[in-house]
Formats: structure tokens, sequence, C-alpha cells
């Protein structure tokens, strides 16, 4: 009944907004408020509805409230052994379900496993229109049309409330080690991609100022073997396991200080950019600089055949450059589509991923 009347209170502020031309800026854990675009509207706080819903461990999949504590959803997996295998990102102690889906970030071991999109398998939402709306479900292939439900990861809540989400979650690792490599950008790069196109249980790699670190996870055999035949230096576990935090946290010393950190998005193959300080992850395909101007960047991002994104910075920065590439029209055309068809009034988070929508 609490939940209930958490909806219908929603529900209501939604149409009143919606009558009035209004705008609301939906929060949850408001761990994440940092990346996207500056939040503008009436605060909607959304966290008090939580709460894990179903757990079935032999099934491997999970469902609970989108404000649930990612702390608590993890606990729950923990003590069967499980977890979520794209290591998402908190930020803080606050993050909730709702927010991991919403920003759509993943730690360092999608290189290996995918994204949290490739987790979803269904998602309750609350659309412009006040309408309760559910996409997929419980089970791994259950979408027939249009995959809603991994549409909304990565949305920034310009679509609508997410109210319950159901993800696949996996074993824990049975074995791991880590091993490092001092070597320069090039070769880290030419390294990594000659690894990639190998039988390895690579999970995730890094390289930063003349080292490359890798981390190695599956059956014990396995890890043994690759790491005979990688023969590196051997990272003591809670060394590794420190480390491996710090860049999924970034509180890693090199996402420390005030410059703007941009995220370029790049094939994993394309060669060094040069431009300063960087750190390489993904295998090569995901690229952290503290600076460069964004017209340059995004230029080279793109002749590269991807993108750059300011992931983070004020925002006065964020007004003047724009935090996402900017779209071709016929792609801007599509998001806009989406957009009108859950937020009919335009109601959710403006400006958190474009300024026009």
């Amino acid at each position: 009944m609490v939940m209930d009347s958490l909806i219908d209170n929603w529900t209501a502020r939604i149409s009143d907004a919606a009558g009035r031309g209004g705008k609301l800026a939906i929060r949850g854990g408001g761990s994440k408020t940092f990346y996207g675009g500056r939040e503008r509207g009436e605060r909607l706080d959304v966290g008090a509805y939580r709460g894990i819903v179903a757990y079935e461990p032999t099934e491997l999949v999970i469902s609970a409230r989108a404000g649930t504590p990612l702390v608590e959803l993890n606990a729950a997996l923990a003590e069967k052994g499980q977890w979520l295998a794209f290591e998402p990102p908190h930020f803080a102690p606050t993050a909730t379900v709702g927010g991991m889906l919403a920003s759509g970030l993943s730690g360092p071991r999608r290189q290996a496993v995918g994204a949290v999109r490739d987790f979803v398998l269904g998602v309750k939402l609350l659309n412009g229109l006040g309408e309760v709306l559910s996409f997929g479900g419980q089970v791994m292939k259950n979408v027939a049309g249009y995959d809603v439900s991994r549409l909304l990861a990565g949305s920034l809540g310009t679509l609508g409330v997410l109210l319950e989400v159901s993800l696949k979650v996996l074993p824990l690792p049975v074995a791991e080690k880590s091993l490092r490599f001092a070597i320069d950008e090039a070769t880290a790069l030419q390294k990594l991609n000659q690894w990639g196109g190998r039988p390895l249980p690579i999970s995730a790699s890094a390289w930063h100022d003349g080292i490359l670190t890798l981390r190695l996870s599956g059956a014990a055999a396995a890890v043994a073997a690759a790491e005979r035949l990688l023969a590196g230096e051997w990272v003591d576990a809670a060394e590794a396991e420190v480390y491996w935090r710090s860049l999924r946290e970034q509180t890693h010393a090199f996402f420390a200080g005030d410059a703007p950190l941009w995220r370029l998005s790049l094939p994993s193959v394309a060669p060094p950019q040069g431009f300063g300080a960087t750190l390489i992850e993904w295998g090569g395909a995901q690229r952290w600089l503290r600076a460069g101007d964004a017209r340059a960047l995004r230029s080279a991002a793109a002749k590269a055949g991807g993108h750059a994104t300011l992931f983070r910075g004020d925002d006065a920065l964020k007004t003047a450059v724009g935090v996402f590439q900017p779209l071709p029209a016929p792609l801007a055309k599509i998001h806009r589509h989406l957009k009108l068809a859950f937020d009919p009034q335009e109601v959710f988070n403006p400006g958190r991923m474009y300024p026009d929508f």
C-alpha cells in the first residue's frame, strides 16, 4: 500500500507538471547527478520506492524496485555466491538500481561480460502520461519486437520514472589473478588486441603511466594456464582488489582533481590519440583523458570511428560544449520521436542528455 501511494503521488505530480508546462528532475540516490547535463525543474525524489521484489538464485534472476540501494542488492546476491557481473560503479553509498540503469554505466569487467543493458531482462516504468508500463520479463529470452527494457539503459531519466528492474545475475568467479606489464601505450594497445583474439580469461584491463594491468577470471586451471602464458608480474590479491575498485569508483589518482574528465569510446585498434594524460580500459575501447579541446577531441574520436563524452565537468563547460557528442540529424530525429512517445509533454529531466530534450 505504501508503494502504491508513492506511485499515486508521482502520477499526480506528473499530471500537474504536464498541465502547466512544468518540468521534473528525477532523483534517486543522487550518486550520479554529475553525469549528463545539469538538473533542471522541480525535484522528484524516487528513492523511497525500494526493496527486492523477487530473487531466484537457481534461475539467475533478481527483480528490485528502482530505489533499492545497490549495496543492499549486492549483499543479497553475495549470500548466494552471485553478483552483477558488469560491476556497476556506485560513486556513493546512496547509489540505486534505478540510477545504475538510467546512467547505463559499467565497470572494468564490461569488456568481458557486456554492459548493464545486456543484463536487463525487464522493467516497469511510469511514463509522461502517468501510466505504468511493463516491458520484458524475468527470463532470458522474452523479447518480441523493440527491446524497450534495454533502451532505458543510459537514458538518464528522460523517458520516465523507473519503478522496477529485473536483471540477469551470474555466479562469482572461481579464481582471479592480476598481472602487470611495464610497456608503453602503443605496445599496450597492440598486446591487448592480440590477446583479445585468443581464448584467454581476461576480465579487465587498464593501462596508465607505462603500466598495463590485466585481470584473469574463471576456472582455476584456465587462470593458472593464462598466467603462465602471459608471464607478467603477479599482483597481490588484496592490492588488485583495491586497484580494480579504484577504477570502478574513480578513486584512482588519475581521476583526482577538478580538470574536466573526457571519456572516448573508440575501436580497440585505434592508435594513441596524443591528447595528454590517458587511462585506457576495456581492451583499448575506453580511453579516459584529463585535458583537451572539445572540438579536437570529438573530431579525432569521430575520425577513429568513435565518440567523446564530457564525463565530468562544470556546468559552464557542459553548457558550452555539450556532454554528449552531437547526433547526426537522422539519429537525433529518432531520439526526439522516442522521447515524445514516452513523455509527450517533455516533463522528465530536460537537458540531461541533449539541450533540446
